[in-house]
């Protein structure tokens, strides 16, 4: 959207250029001034480019917000699920028992939960690549663990977080049902 957003600014400020001659003939009776048109197109052109660059930081901060997150999830040192605002939803895509739209901790209580008791050891997240578009923060990753019945566990995820205030306000979840689905229905979530 972004980029659909500058190409219009820029098609809006050649538009304004082509239109230069014109405008200068009809301006001639003030030679001391520069014709509307090139002062339209420039101020466009510099207020569009300060509005990139506090876009670019934003998506910077907001990537980095999250690969901290990831960080300390796949380092054990702190909950991957605080990076969610108390307001925030979360959505699996696809079918099965978990797949839906749940609010923060609905989704926490019914999916988090259950998921890691029916693991050994905590599932590892190893990060593929995360990329940021406006206020969308998209991140793909491999995780991997041990189930309860001794069987490896390992998806791969894309997972896309609309940020607000360096939280997630939304998340949504991809990743192969299939898999998760035999674990979810094979194994217990009790001891």
């Amino acid at each position: 959207m972004r980029r659909l957003s500058q190409v219009l600014l820029m098609g809006t400020a050649l538009i304004g250029l082509l239109s230069v001659p014109a405008i200068t003939k009809a301006f001639t009776a003030k030679t001391d001034s520069t014709p509307p048109a090139i002062a339209d197109s420039t101020q466009v052109m510099q207020i569009n480019s300060a509005g990139i660059k506090e876009l670019e930081m934003i998506e910077q901060r907001n990537k980095e917000i999250v690969q901290s997150y990831f960080d300390r999830w796949r380092n054990n040192t702190g909950n991957f699920f605080d990076l969610l605002a108390p307001e925030a939803t979360w959505t699996i895509t696809g079918t099965g028992a978990t797949a839906g739209t749940y609010r923060r901790q609905a989704f926490l209580d019914q999916v988090v939960q259950p998921a890691n008791a029916r693991f050994l050891s905590p599932l590892v997240p190893t990060v593929d690549g995360i990329w940021a578009d406006d206020d969308m923060v998209i991140v793909l990753w491999d995780g991997a663990t041990t189930a309860k019945d001794g069987q490896p566990y390992r998806n791969t995820y894309t997972w896309y977080f609309r940020m607000k205030d360096g939280k997630a306000i939304e998340a949504i979840a991809f990743l192969d049902m299939h898999m998760f689905n035999d674990l979810w229905t094979r194994i217990s979530p009790t001891p």
